[in-house]
């Protein structure tokens, strides 16, 4: 596909928490952001939600994964057409996440169920997908993938000195960025790791005690105390140990539930906000200087309580990026829009410093209608 100059391209994220889909357009030209566009969003239903966790860790050809991947491909399909014929400016091409269900570079590679040709032949759009298994082949995390975006982003917004991203999905991922170096590549440019469990292992607490999909507000674990051992012993794990770019699996820390078993709700929901917080300041020792601020998106910065934590823990400004006037909900859905052009291009998607490749990568399959 040749691309000269700006188009309008449709991004669609489902990320680990398993809320729903988020799809947005995005004007650019892979490069420099022109224009943000309309967005929206198809939660996951109770039965959905459950079909796709039950696939979680398992790779193509297991039992449960044709389900979950049919569940992802007809929740895209019905959301991102809804788009596409409501939108003003039609879009020229789809980048398409699909849903990961295992993530384990240094052994079997990575797995986002979903396939992507079917969703050209759906949409009748170019479709870029399978952004990280490239990126894996040749070394790498294959994850984080929105740095290059952070970088677009904190350029657009005219941002100089160091600043730093964070995404709170259900694993927590961050990124420092220097944007006053032009390209994303470039030495200098960019950091960018997954810092640990974020809000996953909470929102898992709340459906197996209370039934409930999230801890609105921050409000149960608010009530509550941290078990100071429980963080002691988190942050001994070998992750933390380890030098940057990493990446982690949502069920990376499996035993995180096991270790607030004994508390009370209100105790438990603490500890395991507490658990994210912890995990991103000892992620924020890493940054090659310090930046000015922490920009947070993703469904975390929407917990009180959780940003409170973060304030304290964090030497720092932390802001919610809507203060920003960018969309912290739909960043991630934003960023595969942004890397389906870079991807049309040739474009690099990820570099050493992003994910530990051996060199930069231009990830992701085009599939034409």
């Amino acid at each position: 596909m040749k691309i000269s100059g700006a188009i309008w391209a449709l991004g669609a994220m489902s990320g680990t928490s398993l809320d729903g889909v988020d799809a947005a357009m995005l004007r650019t030209d892979g490069e420099t952001i022109t224009a943000f566009g309309p967005s929206d969003y198809r939660p996951y239903s109770k039965a959905e939600r459950a079909q796709i966790a039950a696939a979680l860790g398992q790779w193509p050809g297991d039992a449960q994964v044709a389900q979950a991947s049919e569940v992802v491909e007809a929740a895209h399909a019905a959301l991102l057409s809804r788009m596409i014929t409501r939108v003003e400016d039609a879009p020229q091409i789809v980048g398409f996440h699909g849903q990961t269900m295992a993530h384990d570079p240094g052994v079997q590679g990575t797995h986002q169920a979903g396939d992507g040709a079917l969703m050209a032949e759906l949409l009748q759009l170019p479709v870029v997908w399978d952004f990280r298994s490239a990126d894996v082949q040749l070394g790498g995390q294959g994850a984080p993938l929105a740095p290059f975006f952070h970088h677009a982003c904190a350029r657009y917004l005219g941002l100089t000195g160091p600043v730093a991203f964070l995404n709170l999905g259900g694993v927590g991922n961050l990124t420092f960025v220097d944007p006053e170096i032009a390209a994303p590549e470039a030495e200098g440019a960019l950091l960018a790791f997954d810092t640990g469990p974020a809000n996953a292992p909470l929102n898992d607490l709340m459906q197996a005690r209370r039934g409930q999909i999230f801890d609105r507000d921050g409000a149960l674990a608010a009530q509550g105390k941290v078990d100071a051992d429980v963080v002691e012993d988190f942050l001994s794990h070998r992750y933390f140990l380890k030098i940057p770019p990493k990446s982690l699996d949502r069920d990376d820390f499996p035993d995180l539930s096991s270790k607030v078993a004994h508390l009370g709700d209100a105790d438990a929901a603490a500890t395991l906000t507490e658990l994210c917080a912890a995990s991103v300041a000892r992620g924020m020792e890493h940054a090659p200087r310090p930046p000015s601020r922490l920009m947070v998106c993703g469904g975390g910065r929407r917990n009180p309580h959780l940003m409170a934590r973060l304030r304290a823990l964090l030497a720092c400004a932390v802001d919610d990026i809507d203060d920003h006037g960018l969309d912290g909900d739909m960043l991630e859905a934003q960023a595969f829009a942004y890397l389906a052009v870079r991807v049309a291009r040739g474009l690099p998607t990820s570099c050493p410093s992003t994910t530990g490749v051996a060199a930069n990568v231009g990830g992701g399959v085009i599939s034409q209608p």
